[in-house]
């Protein structure tokens, strides 16, 4: 505890708050909190009608997003870092924060949050405290994490836990009035992995300012997985069940508007499989007992996209979106009530935009902002397992990506290194001349490119190791939701038919479907895809251009090329075997 005590006596002579309240996770604690900021105009309460115990937080139109351009990895050395990490020197950041950090949170409480990723004492779990100026910081993390005096009584008996502070860079003089969202233009988001510490600047926003997510559970994470023999990846995590009801384990690795949620709450379309949420985003992995990988889902809530989510798309998620939610710049309705793009199929006649202002459909601007988000604990999902806070034996590892061209619906890697090599090469087409050239690949491996917290090429070879951590591991494959024919129209319908492809990999296991070889991967025989009900082009779906893939294999040198000599040789060797295949 004098470790603890200490450090936060030194941030706060650093950052000079008029008083510091430890966080004790009692929920007269959480209302009082949430009171206070609907009396600061930070949350709007909704009507208690029809959305009980909910609320609105409009941030400033500069203050919407994870900022990747201010997002650094400090290492002592950059080639630990990697090229697809900003790296600043340890000591340069260090003197960049320290006078920004000076007197920053004059005015404010500071916030100590001690929060547990996955459950308090779990044998997966991690610790961490957060030092905050921000109460809608520590709302967000009270839902997304395991907060309170448990953890603190934990970290006082000598367990480990990570540090990282939080400031929203707005000191108050005495007398002054706050803003509803206190912010500062300039920002930093700095990750320091040999000291394990995370220090944010500026911005409220959650993914900058709800430190517990991506820059512990992933950046430091993986740093923490590295050193000491497991894995910490951007994937979500769900029971699957047959008709004979064997349970299955799945995570899956997908970029972002690639179908992540959708998966995640999936409402299977074929008789008899069901399909239960563990975690819709992060996966921790670990060797078990037992010979095989287990997984949690170190989350405890889910921050989820709002545009997009709707009773067509996803309508477990928009069912776990009834009551105590924290939404931040969605549309607000006349009655009180929330709205975004795609939650119905038709707009209300009349909205109060994401930024305050009055909304019709004729102004031809979104009405939530792209980026707005949901906040809501994991328990209230109808989908959610009952083993959802429990280390669960990991069957399958999915990657996916967004290919118009190429990819075929579904492949089975061969081995773990071909599997790893699959992981190594996701990347998603880009779909719109503003994001760059149209069909243009944007790499995101593993879907990690942006949440590593070291050299993405020591990232690929510590998956190689890991493949010989344990007896049985788990069976690879690719998918691919988003083909397109020449008419440019989805091959695949998706959503709750992507049960179909589930369906063939469990039955892979079990060798009950067949596979036939293809120079990139084992993919389905022909008539053993359940396709009974639906119109869909199987050949098409899943053909294998041998040229398109010669130059996808170019295009996969070209990016390892990005790491010098420090890509693993299994890998090389993997794209080496593809183009022999390939001729």
């Amino acid at each position: 505890m004098r470790a603890l005590l200490g450090w936060v006596d030194r941030i706060a002579a650093l950052t000079e708050p008029d008083r510091i309240q430890w966080i004790s996770g009692d929920p007269r604690e959480r209302d009082e909190l949430l009171a206070e900021m609907v009396a600061q105009r930070t949350l709007i309460p909704l009507n208690p009608e029809k959305r009980p115990g909910s609320y609105l937080a409009r941030s400033t139109p500069d203050d919407v997003a994870r900022l990747e351009s201010r997002t650094f990895i400090c290492s002592e050395r950059e080639e630990d870092a990697g090229p697809t990490n900003n790296w600043v020197a340890p000591a340069e950041m260090r003197a960049t924060l320290e006078p920004l950090f000076a007197g920053s949170m004059r005015g404010r409480t500071l916030y100590v949050v001690p929060f547990s990723m996955g459950k308090v004492g779990g044998p997966i779990s991690q610790l961490g405290v957060q030092l905050t100026d921000s109460p809608y910081a520590v709302a967000s993390i009270g839902i997304m994490t395991r907060v309170g005096d448990d953890v603190t009584r934990l970290i006082a008996a000598g367990e480990p836990f990570v540090r990282t502070v939080h400031s929203v860079g707005a000191p108050l003089a005495p007398g002054q009035m706050d803003t509803a969202w206190p912010s500062n233009p300039e920002k930093h988001i700095a990750h320091f992995p040999e000291s394990l510490e995370v220090w944010s600047y500026g911005s409220g926003y959650g993914g900058n300012a709800i430190l517990a997510k991506k820059c512990f559970a992933l950046r430091i994470a993986s740093v923490l997985g590295r050193d000491q023999g497991w894995m910490a990846e951007h994937m979500l995590l769900i029971r699957v069940t047959d008709p004979y009801g064997r349970a299955y384990h799945v995570a899956a690795a997908f970029p972002s508007a690639c179908g992540k949620t959708n998966l995640a709450m999936l409402r299977p379309t074929i008789p008899g499989w069901s399909v239960e949420t563990l975690g819709d985003d992060i996966t921790w992995i670990r060797p078990g007992g037992d010979g095989k990988l287990h997984a949690i889902n170190p989350e405890a809530g889910f921050f989820g996209v709002a545009p997009g989510t709707g009773a067509s798309t996803n309508v477990t998620a928009v069912e776990t979106l009834t009551h105590d939610v924290i939404f931040t710049n969605v549309a607000l309705t006349d009655d009180g009530d929330v709205w975004w793009e795609g939650l119905t199929d038709e707009a209300p006649d009349h909205l109060i935009d994401w930024q305050g202002r009055d909304w019709t459909p004729a102004d031809g601007r979104p009405a939530a902002h792209p980026n707005s988000r949901f906040t809501v604990a994991a328990a209230q999902s109808p989908s959610i397992s009952d083993a959802w806070e429990e280390a669960v034996p990991l069957d399958v590892i999915l990657f996916g990506g967004r290919r118009a061209t190429n990819v075929p619906l579904v492949v089975e890697a061969t081995s773990w290194e071909h599997g790893v090599f699959l992981g190594s090469t996701i990347s998603s087409e880009r779909t719109a001349a503003a994001e760059g050239t149209v069909g243009e690949l944007r790499r995101d491996p593993f879907a990690m490119m942006p949440f590593c917290g070291y050299n993405m090429a020591d990232y690929f070879a510590h998956w190689i190791r890991m493949g010989g951590s344990v007896e049985t591991l788990p069976r690879i494959f690719q998918v691919n939701w988003f083909r397109k024919g020449a008419d440019g129209a989805f091959l695949w319908p998706g959503f709750g038919e992507n049960s179909r492809v589930i369906d063939w990999i469990i039955r892979r296991l079990q060798g009950e479907a067949a596979a036939v070889d293809t120079p990139i991967g084992r993919v389905p025989a022909p008539g053993s895809l359940d396709t009974s009900g639906i119109d869909v082009d199987e050949e098409q779906l899943l053909a294998v251009d041998r040229t398109a893939w010669r130059a996808e294999a170019d295009l996969t040198e070209e990016f390892y090329a990005r790491f010098g000599d420090r890509i693993p040789p299994e890998l090389a060797a993997e794209l080496a075997s593809l183009r022999e295949r390939l001729r």
